[in-house]
């Protein structure tokens, strides 16, 4: 649905509502939105309907002769021909032209302005509109008058299902990627989310292709020098919570670049879990839920409309959508300089990776690659042990090259600008789970107070034998026994088999990408 045929839409009689300002979407949204409601902070309630989460399984990317040859296709990256594509594109128009009217949001994605591109919004639901003007970059009413056509066109077509019929497609759910015609489709999902990883997507096919490192990562700043820091980790680690840092200055939470000049977030919002969320735990989060903010698939008390932030009866993935200004710290523009220090944080529930150490190009690459985290035991029959999860740039559903190209960049990168580059386990300490104990947030704090310091860029170092890292032996306000993790444990035996049991885990998922990485890469890994 190009501007011409937005046009066309508007001949018809029906309006087209372009970047409408936040008070029209929430009149909107209780006038005629039967899913959707205010809550007592003045945050917009939404509702997904039955997707919750997002439909990994149902991606697809466009196979073309231009892209063919740059894509890691497989379980992430599943193809789909030109035909489908387009099967499902009228489907997605159709049923928009429908719609007694639409929302069309122009906006930003990305605050370098030599890399951001320009993405147009399509859709119906009110609640889709404002998700999208405040997880993009807002344009300023210059820049809008100036805009143009976009780069990208996502056509949000939620609400109306998939045909399972059309070949490639496997179930009512289904969003499409064509980079070449710049086009999302979105059909049989009313999942916000599947939005705003469209665009992660495109930026990660897109800006390696420029030599940029596109990363799935929260990034804060230095108050004085402006240099930034990067923080990888999967969900439970702890990403969002040690970025909100009240010392550093927030550059974004989620998604951000690494150019020649420094850091830049692809974003103009944040995205944050809200299970169980409190002001006491997340202050700065749960202040930013206020008028202008999404609250998506929260549970209200039907009296007063208050948020139960601990009902998890519609979904565990309750979320908080907010434009990034909201937090109090946070640096706009969303730009900073180099990272003096990137940090990979694990949660390892096996309770032997250390709280903190030191990794060399080759181990960062490796670690990059392997995305680790570990669950803790769960209450299913028969499962009394973690249980390793592995997601490659600790973003894997999200890349569209191999592993090895995002690897290679950041230890491009990290050379380039003399980075150091850390493994922070959050995860158990003096054994694993159900013997150990979880590691303490202050502690943990501590650990990256003393790298934004540069304190344990010189610190004592002991070299592990099983995975072959220095572990750092010194940090001011950790105690010793605790940083080295062997002493840690009352058996020395079992801390060696519990060591030796991981390491073969970690060699066992590589296996998948030992024949597309480089020698180095693979030196990095596990003795």
């Amino acid at each position: 649905m190009s501007q011409i045929s937005l046009e066309q839409y508007e001949l018809s009689g029906k309006p087209v509502f372009r970047n409408p300002v936040p008070a029209q979407l929430y009149e909107d949204a209780i006038r005629f939105d039967s899913k959707s409601t205010i809550a007592d902070s003045g945050a917009l309630v939404a509702y997904s309907g039955s997707k919750t989460g997002r439909s990994p399984k149902d991606k697809r990317i466009v196979r073309a002769a231009e892209s063919e040859g740059d894509i890691w296709w497989g379980t992430v990256n599943i193809a789909l021909e030109r035909r489908s594509f387009e099967i499902n594109r009228e489907r997605a128009r159709d049923y928009l032209n429908t719609r007694p009217w639409l929302y069309c949001i122009d906006a930003f994605a990305g605050w370098d302005p030599a890399c951001r591109i320009k993405v147009r919004v399509i859709c119906s639901r009110p609640y889709h509109a404002l998700f999208m003007h405040t997880m993009l970059i807002r344009p300023t009413a210059e820049e809008l008058e100036t805009f143009g056509e976009p780069d990208y066109v996502i056509y949000n077509a939620g609400e109306f299902p998939a045909n399972r019929l059309t070949a490639g497609v496997n179930s009512k759910t289904s969003v499409d990627i064509s980079f070449e015609d710049g086009e999302v489709i979105i059909l049989g999902t009313e999942y916000a989310g599947e939005m705003k990883k469209g665009v992660f997507t495109i930026m990660n096919y897109l800006m390696p292709k420029r030599g940029v490192l596109s990363m799935h990562c929260s990034a804060t700043a230095d108050r004085q020098s402006g240099s930034s820091s990067l923080l990888f980790g999967l969900s439970g680690t702890g990403k969002t919570t040690l970025s909100a840092d009240p010392k550093r200055l927030l550059i974004g939470d989620d998604e951000h670049c690494w150019t020649d000049r420094g850091v830049f977030n692809i974003e103009g919002g944040c995205y944050a879990k809200t299970i169980d969320l409190t002001s006491e735990t997340e202050p700065d989060i749960f202040q930013a839920l206020h008028y202008g903010a999404v609250l998506e698939n929260v549970v209200l008390d039907g009296e007063n409309h208050h948020v139960n932030f601990k009902d998890t009866s519609i979904t565990q993935n309750t979320r908080g959508a907010y434009p990034i200004e909201f937090i109090r710290n946070a640096k706009i523009p969303c730009v900073a300089g180099h990272p003096t220090d990137v940090i990979f944080l694990t949660c390892d529930a096996f309770g032997v990776l250390p709280p903190v150490s030191k990794l060399s190009p080759s181990q960062a690459m490796y670690h990059f690659i392997s995305g680790y985290t570990a669950k803790v035991a769960g209450t299913e029959m028969g499962i009394n042990e973690p249980q390793a999860t592995f997601s490659p740039c600790f973003g894997g559903p999200f890349l569209v090259w191999h592993p090895s190209k995002y690897a290679e960049l950041l230890a491009t990168k990290m050379r380039e600008h003399k980075a150091n580059v850390w493994l922070v386990n959050t995860g158990w300490s003096g054994g694993a789970f159900g013997t150990g104990s979880r590691m303490k947030l202050a502690l943990t704090r501590a650990i990256v107070d003393a790298i934004h310091s540069g304190k344990l860029a010189t610190a004592a170092t002991v070299r592990d034998p099983v995975f072959g890292f220095d572990i750092v032996s010194e940090c001011p306000g950790v105690p010793g026994n605790v940083l080295q993790p062997r002493q840690a444990w009352k058996d020395a035996a079992a801390y060696d088999a519990t060591a030796a049991k991981l390491a073969g885990l970690f060699k066992k998922n590589f296996e998948q990408y030992t024949a597309s990485t480089s020698a180095e890469i693979l030196a990095g890994g596990p003795a």
